[in-house]
């Protein structure tokens, strides 16, 4: 039912907002607790690491509650979370605050996807993930950059404040619109563990890892990036993260209807924005009116990088919908872990202008693991149809 994907959809909104949220402020958070810009990284990276570590045990634990209060469990830890970061707490409290959420996060994807999609045809699985992913797209052009505004105009609590809203709103949606939902049929651990043997499902994780790595190099500095090795000013960045946003939005719905047609070339399209972006924004330089197009381009590209990869590990996952979609989300936070690692690491060794280069290296081992992907596949169609002439023969 859409209206199922739309409450996922909302709840994904105050998910993304407090996981990303920080992402405009980091220069502020680090002038405040008078840390280096790689150590106020930590606060996204650790959020990414807790959730790539505990992902799949915690969707697999938690796989047999029903499936509305996991949604509204996960949704109150970052309320409570994100009122505590409000208060300025000693650098060492906020991280700690920083990561609690992050053990229910890919409960609460997996979850809302399953929710989505669970009443749903075939054929209209991708559209109904993807109006929930678009959640993504829609905290980047709404709540991400106006927390970031804001945090220019005042401070960078206001900005956690923003967060803690977003995610009372969604509670709200969620208490109110969905009903009970039981698990009846239960899976065992065992039918789910079993895709961690399958090659091809592997191959699609490492592509999701890969990929998101690539992109979170440069897009976990972009603040920093678009004032440092752009010259813009805050107010102006501001606006580039908003119109990064919009763009995303419309690329989300557009990436929905093109999954449905084919999921590997769409995947294979949106990751060629991983080499693709980097060279356009080094040839743009610091003129404005060529940065302003490549953001454009970059944020369309960027945009459904997490539905991609949810769509293309699922289509070889059996149907073990949630478990695959946790292990997405935790190779994708995996992703999110090392590229903000390897971007910081960038910045202050080279500087913030070099780190689009690390996307190139991983958008390129993403691209080679489809490329594998696509020869076995290959293989095993061109065996099949060998043993059915043999057979007819």
């Amino acid at each position: 039912m859409k209206k199922y994907a739309y409450i996922g959809c909302l709840g994904f909104i105050g998910v993304i907002t407090t996981e990303f949220g920080v992402i405009g402020i980091l220069p502020q958070i680090a002038t405040h607790y008078s840390i280096s810009i790689d150590v106020a990284g930590y606060l996204l990276s650790a959020f990414a690491l807790i959730i790539a570590l505990t992902g799949p045990v915690m969707t697999l634990l938690m796989s047999r509650f029903d499936k509305r209060t996991m949604m509204l469990l996960a949704i109150s830890i970052f309320v409570i979370t994100g009122v505590i970061s409000s208060l300025s707490p000693p650098f060492w409290l906020l991280m700690l605050v920083r990561i609690l959420p992050a053990f229910l996060q890919p409960v609460y994807i997996a979850t809302a996807l399953s929710v989505a999609v669970a009443q749903a045809d075939k054929s209209r699985e991708n559209e109904l993930m993807g109006i929930v992913f678009s959640g993504v797209a829609i905290a980047m052009v709404t709540t991400v950059p106006l927390a970031t505004f804001l945090a220019t105009l005042w401070t960078w609590e206001v900005s956690f404040m923003i967060q803690t809203a977003v995610s009372i709103l969604a509670w709200l949606g969620i208490y109110f619109v969905l009903p009970p939902m039981p698990v009846t049929q239960r899976k065992s651990y065992g039918s789910q563990l079993i895709l961690l043997k399958k090659p091809l499902f592997l191959l699609s994780t490492a592509m999701n890892f890969f990929m998101v790595t690539a992109w979170f190099s440069t897009y976990s500095y972009f603040a920093e990036y678009l004032t440092k090795a752009k010259n813009m000013d805050n107010t102006m960045m501001s606006l580039m993260l908003l119109l990064f946003g919009v763009v995303g939005v419309l690329s989300m719905r557009v990436a929905g209807k093109m999954l449905n047609r084919s999921v590997p070339r769409t995947t294979a399209f949106y990751l060629s924005g991983t080499i693709l972006v980097p060279i356009l924004l080094y040839i743009a330089g610091t003129n404005f009116w060529a940065t302003l197009a490549v953001i454009i381009i970059w944020g369309f590209l960027y945009a459904p990088c997490f539905l991609n990869a949810s769509s293309y590990m699922i289509s070889v996952s059996s149907g073990n919908l949630e478990f695959a979609n946790s292990l997405a989300t935790s190779f994708g936070n995996l992703g999110v872990f090392l590229g903000t690692t390897l971007g910081g690491w960038m910045i202050v060794y080279k500087g913030v202008q070099y780190t689009p280069l690390i996307s190139i290296l991983f958008g390129t081992l993403a691209l080679t693991m489809m490329g594998v992907r696509q020869l076995l596949e290959n293989r095993k169609t061109a065996v099949a149809n060998s043993t059915d002439d043999k057979i007819c023969c």
